[in-house]
């Protein structure tokens, strides 16, 4: 048995699972670094967000040599993928883990993420499965491997700067985000055909936030999560409660990261829109993702 390290390095978040065989989780770790933090104003990675990435590695490094993994896959996405100064992050990484970090392509990305998600799922085929992350937001369609996938650059991060500047935000700048978001979705969704899927799956911690919210969880509990059908009604409620909502009170949210508090209402806003132009009336939330797609990679041996 292949024990393998999958690292999955988004715009907002830095994220580790070590497995055996892809059921049984050894470790599973997030740290919100935001890496792409002002990339969509200056293209550039800061050395802020450097620095965090950073202590966030040699953490992870030392979880992977105390855990015996032999096999390590680092795939890092559209933040470090659109930054000028790219090559500073790639020495960092292979500095700190041994190995470079894959600036993986969409098509990859896409089938990385859609591996992840429908493995054991149990809902109707074909699936829209749509990962919402910081940068960008990836809608895929297939039934048992990929159809049809396309990336746009609508993500948390990259809305909440360009768009949602006060606390909370304003009627106008919330229209504005919507006005950007739904032109990328219906883009998106004519390209991939993801109308006529059956099942919407979403995916990151933007969709697994407002499941969380949506059942009034005490605490975020990964397993009350995974696999939660979420109807767009409860969903549409906690965006408008999450972008009327001041930071101060998202913080004070039993199941929000602190990271993750001042980009959820974008987040929120991009699933909304996403069930409303596909006319999916619920949503199934997923913990799995492409750091899992990544960790099947390895114990599939198709990396």
């Amino acid at each position: 048995m292949t024990r393998v390290a999958a690292i999955d390095c988004g715009t907002n978040s830095i994220r580790l699972l070590v497995t055996d065989d892809g059921t049984a989780d050894l470790t599973r770790r997030m740290e919100i670094v935001r890496l792409g933090e002002g990339v969509d104003r200056t293209g550039r990675l800061s050395d802020a967000a450097l620095e965090r990435t950073e202590r966030a590695l040699r953490s992870y490094a030392a979880a992977i040599e105390e855990l015996g993994a032999t096999k390590v896959r680092m795939c890092a996405t559209s933040a470090s993928r659109d930054a000028s100064n790219a090559a500073d992050f790639r020495a960092m990484v292979r500095g700190i883990l041994g190995v470079d970090p894959e600036v993986i392509s969409g098509d990859e990305e896409a089938r990385l993420s859609f591996a992840g998600a429908v493995r054991g799922l149990t809902a109707a085929a074909p699936y829209l499965v749509v990962d919402i992350g910081g940068g960008s937001t990836e809608f895929v369609t297939g039934t048992d491997s990929v159809a049809a996938a396309l990336s746009v650059d609508v993500g948390c991060v990259r809305m909440t700067e360009r768009h949602l500047h006060g606390d909370p935000p304003t009627a106008a700048e919330v229209a504005a985000a919507e006005a950007d978001i739904t032109a990328a979705v219906d883009r998106a969704l004519a390209a991939v055909d993801g109308r006529a899927a059956a099942t919407l799956v979403g995916l990151a911690g933007s969709v697994t936030t407002v499941a969380a919210l949506a059942q009034g969880l005490p605490g975020y509990d990964p397993v009350r999560i995974h696999h939660a059908r979420i109807s767009y009604a409860d969903v549409a409620r906690v965006t408008a409660e999450l972008l009327a909502a001041p930071v101060a009170d998202r913080l004070a949210l039993p199941v929000m990261h602190p990271g993750r508090a001042d980009v959820i209402g974008a987040g929120a806003l991009v699933l909304r829109v996403v069930m409303e132009r596909s006319g999916h009336d619920a949503v199934v939330a997923s913990e799995h993702d492409i750091l899992d797609g990544i960790a099947y990679s390895m114990i599939d041996g198709t990396s």
